[in-house]
Parts: C-alpha cells; sequence; structure tokens
C-alpha cells in the first residue's frame, strides 16, 4: 500500500509551480491547501509528503486540466540532477538492463505515487506503473509524468536512448495528441489496460555509450559537493579527486591521472606527499564516501554498488568497505536502518 506521508525533496512541486507561472498562475496559488510557503519549493532542504504534492496537481488541474499532455509537459521537466545519488547511481550503469534494475528499487519511491514494475516476455521489455491507488482525479497527470520522466531520464544517461515501440496509458486520451507523439516518438494508446513503455527486449543488454556530457557534467558535480562537505581539498590533492569522480564506473589509474595533470607518475605521488596525502588515500576517500551515499540513500545491492564505484568484483569492495567502516556494507546498512527507524512512542 503506498504511503502519502511518505517524505520528498520538492523538486516535483518546484516543477508544477514552474509549470503554473508559465501560464499566469501565482505559486500561492498553486500551493494553496498544502500548508507549505512559496519559498520552499526552491528550498533543496525542504521535504514535504506525497499527500502535499498532490495537493498541488489538483490545484494544477483546476486551472489548467483541459490542456492535452499536461502531464507529459511536466515529465519533460525531469532532469538527472533531481535525483542525487540516484543520479550517480543510474548514470554508472552499464546496460540498460542495469538502469532499469537500480530505477526500480531507487527512484520508483521518490518519483513514482504507484507502483513501477518491470515484465520481459515475448521479445518485448515492458516497464509498467500501477496507478490503482493513485486517486482518480490525479491519475493520468501522474502516469504520464512518470512515463514521460523516464523517457526523458533515459535520454539524459545515454548519448543514444532506447526507442520505444509502444506506449499506453489507462486514461482517456485528448484528440490532440502531438506532445506524445513529439517525446515517445509513437502514437500513443488511450483506455489500455495497463500505462505501459515498452521496447525491444534486444536493447536491455547492449553496452550503453557514454551519457551526454550535461548529464555527466551533473553527476561530477553531484559528487564534488559531496566530497566537498566532507572535507575540501585544494591544490594538486583537489585536482586528482576531481578527476577521480569524473567518470563514475571508470576510475583512472595513477598513470591516467598523472597523464592528465601532465606530470609522471612519481612527480604526482611527490606532489601530494607534499600536501599530507597520497593517490591511494584520496581515492580511498572518494569510494568511501560515495558508497556511504549509495548505501544510505539508495536500495543498490551490495553488488551494484562495487560496480558504480569501479571494483571488478564485490569482494574487493567489501574488504574495502570493512577497513573503512570496521563492518561489511551489509551490516552498515542495517545499523544505519536501525539508527534512523522512529523511536516508539511510550504507550
Amino acid at each position: 500500500m503506498f504511503d502519502w506521508d511518505l517524505l520528498r525533496n520538492t523538486s516535483g512541486v518546484h516543477i508544477m509551480t514552474r509549470l503554473a507561472q508559465e501560464r499566469g498562475m501565482t505559486i500561492a496559488a498553486c500551493l494553496a491547501g498544502t500548508g507549505l510557503p512559496p519559498e520552499a519549493v526552491s528550498d533543496p532542504d525542504v521535504e514535504i509528503t506525497a499527500r502535499q504534492e498532490v495537493l498541488v496537481v489538483r490545484n494544477l488541474l483546476a486551472r489548467f486540466g483541459g490542456e492535452p499532455g499536461l502531464g507529459v509537459e511536466a515529465g519533460t521537466r525531469y532532469h538527472l540532477s533531481l535525483y542525487g545519488p540516484w543520479g550517480l547511481a543510474l548514470l554508472s550503469s552499464r546496460t540498460p538492463r542495469d538502469a532499469v534494475e537500480v530505477a526500480l528499487r531507487s527512484v520508483g519511491p521518490a518519483f513514482a505515487f504507484g507502483q513501477l514494475s518491470f515484465e520481459e516476455s515475448g521479445g518485448e521489455a515492458r516497464l509498467i506503473f500501477d496507478d490503482r491507488e493513485v486517486p482518480e482525479d490525479v491519475r493520468g497527470f501522474l502516469a504520464e509524468r512518470v512515463l514521460t520522466g523516464i523517457q526523458m531520464i533515459g535520454r539524459e544517461l545515454f548519448a543514444a536512448g532506447v526507442p520505444l515501440h509502444r506506449i499506453a496509458f489507462r486514461h482517456a486520451g485528448p484528440a490532440d495528441t502531438a506532445r506524445y507523439r513529439a517525446v515517445f516518438g509513437v502514437e500513443p494508446t488511450f483506455g489500455a489496460p495497463a500505462n505501459v513503455a515498452a521496447f525491444d527486449s534486444a536493447y536491455l543488454d547492449v553496452p550503453l555509450p557514454r551519457a551526454n556530457e550535461w548529464a555527466r557534467n551533473t553527476c561530477e558535480q553531484l559528487c564534488r559537493d559531496l566530497l566537498a562537505r566532507r572535507q575540501a581539498r585544494t591544490g594538486v590533492a583537489g585536482a586528482v579527486r576531481d578527476l577521480l569522480v569524473r567518470d563514475p564506473g571508470q576510475v583512472p589509474d595513477q598513470a591516467a591521472v598523472a597523464a592528465e595533470l601532465f606530470m609522471s607518475p612519481r612527480t604526482l605521488s611527490r606532489r601530494l606527499n607534499a600536501e599530507g596525502t597520497s593517490f591511494r588515500a584520496l581515492l580511498d576517500e572518494v569510494r568511501q564516501l560515495l558508497s556511504e551515499e549509495l548505501l544510505d540513500h539508495t536500495e543498490m545491492t551490495t553488488e551494484q554498488v562495487a560496480g558504480r564505484l569501479g571494483y571488478a568484483e564485490a569482494a574487493s569492495f567489501i574488504r574495502a568497505f570493512r577497513r573503512w567502516k570496521g563492518c561489511p556494507p551489509q551490516e552498515y546498512r542495517a545499523r544505519r536502518g536501525r539508527a534512523n527507524s522512529p523511536v516508539p512512542e511510550a504507550v
């Protein structure tokens, strides 16, 4: 059962208030009934409930619900930068199947209001959005937003996306479907048994090309911000750390980093030693922090986290993590889960 008090960031509400403003509706009118002040929608530290976000959707639809594909338009505004550690996880996926697995485990609860699932049969791969628990008056908008958001993130992640050959929605559709065709590349089906985005399953295990430059820069900046909050680095050490987070899943060795900085590996070692650190220490620093972010904020498996950090096998990552934290990743995650669990009230 969907938890309507589930906390989420304000990215979805921010997108909807922007849509409202573009159409002449004030932020205050868009937030009516939510108890949220206008400044909250731009504050990355504010958390809201799913219930509050649905109220914003209702306010938007009350004014502009007759616009064909409004949910599609909202979905086109979703970008990797909205997903924090999940963006890192998605960006470093090696195949579409890998990206789907991460998305279902990590992105779904915060992005979708229903249940995202995946099926594969008869040469077809299908992402399905079950919206049966979603209130009927916002169901169509949210189904469009979810499936469009997935499509847009896929385009951002990889230089060449996976083309859809079928898109279907449970709700009734408008007469004008131009917006849908422009985004999905196919004519949508409405009044279908399920909300489905389908593509040829042959694409699932094809190695993915490099992500587009904007997406990679977004992820690199996320990693830099996370590291800077833990410990600022300047000089050669700062330059080395920036190079280590530039390409998730493809961690360069010392020789490659030295070449990027136009010096020999021996000179790089000497310069880092003068700054009180080493290449190994910086690599551990990067991997430790990113592993903690992924374990704390996503549902990725140990194997998936290891792959995102450039380890050839999970066993090597587990040994390193035990050295950093004194316990294996799963025990760390279990402890964090207990620490973050609410304390029962006394009866």
